[in-house]
């Protein structure tokens, strides 16, 4: 199999910037804009009651933001008038952060500095310094210096007093300790504000300069609005100083939403270049401080620089690997010169860089010989995808914080994020919407908001957007609007409302919440460490996982702590879905119609009620019941989200894990993505480098290079309208659990086994439909395979089989037989997950249902009945009658002429009033099939496993033959089934039955008048003839019946499991190989149960043809096809390899005759499995139409195909000893194949096979096992035997006795075995295979049934 294409990691590259003339900004935007403001670069603290003044350029703060004086030393007794005094500038670092140190309390962190003294020496501590008092001291972080102009820092600084009222501003942050340590004065507080320091600028509009590909792709045009995300504040032409330090590029990310709710990925970096002075009109240059304002004189000591932007979009969010390359090509375009241009880093990037799959987890581009990125698969989890970071959440936010905006996104709020880090502006954001998951957020969303698009912050709706926090120099934020500072911690709301409170969630989830994610936090600030970006080769490829891992799992345990608080708070609501189970109506799918509210509202805590009827009248809450009621695409998220809830319903929810890391991606495997390679000269000499750029370049198609095989990225669909039978990853994942739980107890492994096989059918269900002419026959059959399945009690590891079922009554109209589904589901005690119950919605929504008038028919029921009551009084005068005259007539009469008889019911009658009412009734064959599953019901155990008189041939004659002379028909079906061709033979079963028995009353002796009595087979004819497929679904044996001519032609297909192991050279079986199998749905192999080796088992069949009539025997013909030998799948391993080829090639796939050709081992296994269980299918109707029976028929119409299911091998092998059974059948001179059997000198005479019989027959079992080990051992040499010996004197009791003994046997021998283990030891038994099966081996064969002949 091939492998799956991978998608495009990357859609467009987009260069943005000032293109053309530019579009100014509003006037007043402009205005407010150019306000040159320059940072904070020094702190001083002056002692003005010690006659310290000023310092030159410094500005002292004198007053609070009441105006209230702001001395820094009021609360001390030797008050020296102390201020804070600070000065601006670009001609060192500016500030970033502002503190208080409390000396003896707080250690001083790493690149802060204390401001000891004052200018003039003399201490700068706040506090009196007594012996009981620790010294106060301000102190601050400043920038690095390899930052520069335009970057963050701090630019205003306030003291204010809460005491009296004050609060502070907007974006500013608070220092939380108070500086007056004084024995009185009220408390006072340092803030500040950390913005951009601007310099003049001209604030123009973003435009699209150049992009890549030029042409949209079909999936995902290029939005209009890509160039102003990438610049979301504008385009700026500012004038530096000359000596201004080089700026570094900013980094940013945002998220565009298609119309059809897909996200797209953008990550861009921003960059100054210069810019021409004669571009600049003379007002631009008066503006930017170019020209003097009096003489217009020209300022020489300023440079022109303007911003431009370069940026991807991709449906994935890589944003650190998206950094990583447009900061390569960032600094490629600005060194140089180059031998390859920069349109060829572009585009091999974008055609060679795949998505990492599960085939390559890990990719390593080399971008350079020295640049280089890794992109790893994301972490496999049902959760769906997106830019979200939670560590960054809690690092920004803190836990309360946190919990307070889950509160607001819960309830709908207006939200507002800002950040002076654009970056991290989308990832909190993303976290957001993330932590409410199942809910998801239906309204307005912006990351991160160009300035143009602020009116949505004027919307009469909830929002979460993101900005700039320079937005807030510009305009001011509505007062409906809840503000959060990311910079700073805070939440900011207008006073007159309600602040946001964690406290207001439900008490007991509340309080879980906030623990969790306060632990979360204290790890999370002591193995954070930020600042790894840069990364050599060699750490890339041994530390990325001992790194980066414990940051990943941070991350999914913050995850899990909102997952766990939303599986708690809508613990239990599935159980107030309202399914639809009547014809629709406009109000069908309303929410109330959907989901019972009071219901629902009752079931919470009193106290909670509050936080609850907000909740359901969100948006969110009505399109989450919505999802959950119908067939959406996130169906396998829904029901992941289910799992969660079941597992939170316990004592202790904090304690459950939910989120299960995947590790599969995290192997060695890593693809290496090379960099371009350079052009060399004719003579292998190397190319001149002549690519250099002064800006960034507008971008040249002829220099890309085109790709060879175009990726494309999956387009992503809607729910499929027909039948899928695609499992998510989540039942998947327990189905897994389940197989790996019931592995270990027997009696509920097999039962495992079945329901795989019973979903490998249902799977193959809508061929089979569609390969019916009555469609809704075959629906209602596959229904009654389920009341089976219910009846047997057999063990489902999904909701596939009703799935499928409910899909295809919504798509051939059947919504009345979708509820009986549902109903049928839940007696069998299953609650539909959120997938099943969407697909069985849509169907009773979406199929056409039956007329309410119930006038025709009403009427053609009261027929019905009139006709049953007629009949039924006229059965004791039929009765009567045919007493008279059966005796007389019963042996000349023919089947075909008489007149066919129902509980007195004349058919023929019954049948013409079928044809009458169009098909509606049928009468009989509905009551005959549910007659069969009923008698059925009671033979699940191999034990009482009904005679052969339930076969078809005794069906057929019941249904042709009057009700008195049933049973005597009964007893002649029941050797005419047991021996081909024997239809005219019927006066000679009687005397073989008795035969039967008088030998077996006797001594079981004379071998020669012994009658063959083979097992029941398992056999499927198939023509063209009509059948009623409600009399072939027989739930131990399907035989579909040909109605031949006087002589037929059809193929006959034998098939064995039995397989050799290499190891002991021993002969596995069925039932034992079923035992073998591990729960592992990628483990071909099986156990042996003699020398608990592992082996593949094989499937034989064997093809041949053979021509049949009514009154003679089936004579094989010589020559077949070769045999064909498959491997036998365990129906775990099936089901897998059966899903994949129809995820791959679609289910047209099952109806093609190349099946057999192609996937012969899926296809064979197919047959072994529905005819082991009697189902039916089209697989029968492949084979019959394939040019192997067309070979073996030599192209007769209308040949059928016959399989039988064999016990032991095909081919036993000829160098060994016979078997026993093989013996007495040619001792009893039954046919049987032929083999080449070489002359051994085996001891088994026929005296020695009477006598084991005799011993087996006088329960004495242990009597034979000693005379045959007794025997062996006399034999000079190795035994030359295959088969245990259980097995030998299983097939032998089968061959003398009927298949009716085998379960009596089986407690004989397991009897015979534990008195023998007193006396000759059990390994001396295991030793000589004298073991009889386990009992998870006897309880496959019991749940399988016995259909197998020797």
């Amino acid at each position: 199999m091939t492998e799956e294409r991978c998608p495009q990691l990357v859609d467009y590259f987009v260069v943005a910037g000032l293109a053309g003339a530019g579009s100014p900004l509003d006037e007043e935007g402009q205005q407010r804009g150019v306000r040159a403001l320059q940072p904070v670069t020094d702190l001083a603290v002056i002692a003005r009651g010690l006659g310290e003044d000023v310092p030159e350029g410094f500005t002292c703060i004198e007053k609070t933001q009441g105006g209230h004086p702001a001395e820094l030393s009021a609360g001390l007794l030797n008050n020296t008038h102390m201020f804070l005094c600070y000065r601006r500038g670009h001609d060192k670092p500016p500030l970033v952060e502002l503190g208080v140190l409390y000396e003896g309390k707080d250690p001083v962190r790493p690149g802060w500095q204390v401001i000891e003294t004052t200018p003039y020496s003399r201490s700068a501590s706040l506090s009196s310094g007594g012996p009981t008092m620790h010294r106060t001291f301000l102190m601050f972080r400043r920038a690095p210096d390899s930052q520069a102009l335009n970057t963050l820092g701090v630019t205003e600084i306030s003291l204010l007093m809460p005491s009296k009222g004050e609060t502070a501003p907007h974006t500013y942050c608070r220092v939380d300790k108070n500086l007056n340590t004084g024995m009185w004065g009220p408390a006072l507080y340092l803030c500040y504000k950390r913005s951009v320091a601007k310099a003049n600028a001209l604030v123009y509009e973003a435009g699209l300069i150049s992009r890549y590909p030029e042409e949209d792709l079909e999936s995902f045009p290029l939005p209009d609005s890509v160039p102003v995300f990438c610049l979301p504040m504008g385009v700026t032409v500012e004038s530096w100083p000359l000596n201004t330090k080089y700026q570094l590029p900013v980094f940013s990310t945002f998220v565009l939403t298609s119309a059809s709710g897909d996200k797209v990925y953008g990550a861009a970096i921003q960059f100054y270049e210069a810019y021409p002075r004669e571009s600049l009109s003379e007002r631009q240059c008066v503006r930017l401080g170019l020209l003097s304002v009096v003489d217009r004189r020209p300022i020489t000591n300023r440079s022109v620089q303007v911003k431009k932007s370069i940026c991807v979009l991709s449906h994935w969010p890589f944003f650190s690997v998206f950094q990583k390359f447009l900061t390569f090509i960032y600094r490629y375009s600005i060194s140089g010169p180059h031998v390859l241009p920069l349109e060829k880093h572009i585009s091999s990037f974008m055609h060679n860089v795949p998505f990492p799959s599960a085939q390559r987890p890990r990719i390593l581009v080399q971008l350079s010989p020295y640049d280089n990125l890794l992109l790893c698969q994301p972490v496999s989890s049902p959760l769906p995808l997106s830019g979200a970071s939670f560590v960054k959440l809690l690092q920004n936010l803190g836990p309360e914080n946190a919990c307070s905006l889950l509160l607001a996104v819960l309830t709908e709020h207006k939200l507002l994020l800002h950040s002076l880090r654009p970056d991290v502006l989308t990832s909190v954001s993303e976290a957001l919407v993330s932590m409410s998951f199942p809910l998801r957020w239906p309204c307005p969303y912006i990351p991160l908001c160009p300035l143009r698009m602020a009116d949505v912050l004027c919307a009469p709706m909830p929002f979460i957007v993101g900005v700039h926090s320079s937005y807030f120099d510009l305009y001011d934020p509505p007062t409906d609007v809840v503000c959060v500072d990311l910079d700073s911690n805070t939440i900011f709301q207008s006073e007159d409302k309600k602040p946001l409170s964690w406290r207001s969630l439900p008490r007991k989830h509340g309080k879980i919440l906030l623990n969790s994610l306060s632990n979360l936090h204290k790890t999370l600030e002591k193995i954070y460490t930020p600042g790894q970006e840069e990364a050599t080769l060699e750490f890339l490829l041994t530390d990325y996982d001992l790194i980066y891992g414990r940051q990943k799992q941070l991350e999914l345990e913050i995850q899990e702590a909102f997952l766990r608080f939303m599986s708690s708070l809508l613990r239990g609501y599935r159980s107030f879905l309202l399914p639809i189970t009547q014809a629709p109506s406009d109000r069908t799918t309303d929410c109330s119609s959907l989901f019972n509210l009071q219901g629902f509202l009752k079931s919470r805590d009193r106290t909670q009620q509050k936080f609850y009827t907000q909740l359901t009248k969100t948006q969110m809450f009505t399109q989450f019941i919505e999802e959950c009621s119908f067939v959406s695409d996130r169906h396998g998220c829904l029901e992941f989200f289910d799992e969660c809830v079941q597992k939170v319903d316990v004592e202790k929810p904090e304690d459950v894990r939910l989120i299960d890391r995947d590790e599969c991606h995290s192997g060695e495997h890593t693809v290496f993505i090379m960099p371009p390679e350079e052009p060399q000269e004719a003579d292998g000499s190397e190319c001149p480098a002549h690519y250099s750029y002064d800006t960034f370049p507008v971008l040249q198609s002829d220099l890309f290079d085109r790709p060879q095989d175009q990726l494309q990225i999956p387009a992503k669909g809607s729910a499929p309208s027909s039948p899928a039978p695609r499992r998510t990853k989540q039942e998947i994942k327990l189905a897994q659990k389940k197989a790996q739980k019931y592995s270990t107890v027997p009696e509920m492994w097999s039962k495992c086994l079945l329901g795989h096989c019973y979903g490998l059918w249902f799977i193959c269900l809508p061929t089979f439909v569609r390969a019916e002419s009555n469609k809704v026959r075959a629906l209602h059959a596959a229904y009654e395979v389920l009341k089976h399945m219910e009846t047997r009690k057999v063990v489902l590891p999904d909701e596939v089989c009703y799935r499928i079922l409910m899909q295809l009554c919504g798509q051939y109209g059947q919504p009345v037989l979708a509820v009986r589904v549902l109903l049928e589901m839940k007696r069998a005690g299953i609650t539909p997950n959120t997938i099943t119950y969407g697909y069985y919605n849509k169907a009773v929504l979406e199929s056409k249902w039956p007329s309410t008038n119930q006038g025709g028919r009403l009427r053609w029921a009261k027929l019905r009945n009139v006709v049953l009551a007629v009949a039924h009084f006229r059965q004791p005068i039929k009765q009567q009658q045919r007493s008279a005259s059966f005796s007389s007539h019963a042996g000349q009469r023919s089947p075909a002429s008489s007149t066919s008889y129902y509980y007195g019911v004349n058919l023929k009658a019954i049948d013409v009033l079928t044809l009458m009412a169009g098909g509606y009734l049928l009468f009989c064959r509905s009551v005959e099939v549910k007659e069969t599953l009923n008698r059925k019901s009671v033979d699940e155990n191999y034990n009482n496993v009904s005679s052969p008189s339930r076969g078809l041939a005794g069906k057929l004659q019941q249904l042709l033959t009057p009700t008195r002379n049933r049973a005597s028909v009964r007893r002649a079906a029941s050797v005419g089934d047991r021996r081909p061709g024997a239809n005219g033979h019927l006066h000679r079963t009687s005397e073989q039955k008795q035969s039967r028995k008088s030998q077996m009353t006797e001594s079981l002796l004379k071998a020669k008048e012994r009658l063959y009595n083979a097992t029941s087979e398992a056999v499927f004819m198939l023509n063209e003839s009509r059948i009623s497929l409600s009399v072939c679904v027989h739930l131990s044996v399907c035989v579909c019946v040909c109605v031949c001519s006087s002589v037929c032609v059809c193929a006959q297909v034998l098939m064995s499991s039995c397989s050799l192991c290499r190891s002991c050279n021993s002969l596995v079986y069925d039932e034992e190989i079923m035992a073998g199998w591990s729960s592992d749905d990628s483990n071909l192999n099986t156990t042996c149960p003699f020398c608990s080796a592992p082996f593949v088992p094989l499937l034989n069949t064997d093809s041949s043809s053979e021509t049949s009539s009514q009154s003679e025997s089936s004579v094989p013909s010589v020559g077949g096809a070769p045999q064909v030998t498959v491997a036998y799948l365990s129906p775990l391993v099936l089901r897998k390899e059966m899903e994949s080829l129809l995820e791959n090639e679609g289910d047209a796939v099952l109806s093609q005759v190349q099946l057999l050709d192609s996937h012969s081992i899926l296809f064979w296994n197919l047959v072994w499995y529905f005819t082991r269980l009697g189902l039916p299918s089209n697989l029968l109707q492949l084979l019959r139409t394939s040019p192997l029976t067309a070979r073996l028929t030599q192209g007769s119409e209308g040949a059928a195909v016959r399989v039988r299911l064999l016990w032991d091998t095909l081919t036993p092998d000829t160098e060994q000893w016979p078997a026993l059974y093989m013996l007495w059948r040619i001792h009893s001179r039954v046919p049987m194949r032929n083999y080449s059997w070489r002359h051994h000198n085996h001891p088994f005479n026929l005296n020695f096979l009477e006598e084991v019989l005799r011993w087996i027959g006088m329960n004495e079992v242990h009597k034979a096992i000693t005379l045959f080990l007794d025997t062996v051992a006399k034999q000079p040499g190795t035994p030359r035997i295959q088969r245990s010996l259980y097995r030998e004197m299983l097939f032998l009791t089968v061959a003398a006795m009927g298949k009716d003994h085998v379960a009596s046997f089986d407690k004989r021998y397991k009897a015979a075995y534990v008195r023998l283990s007193s006396s000759l030891g059990r390994e001396e038994l295991r030793r000589k295979r004298v073991q009889p099966p386990s009992p998870k081996a006897v309880d496959c064969r019991r749940c399988f049934l016995l259909p197998l002949e020797c």
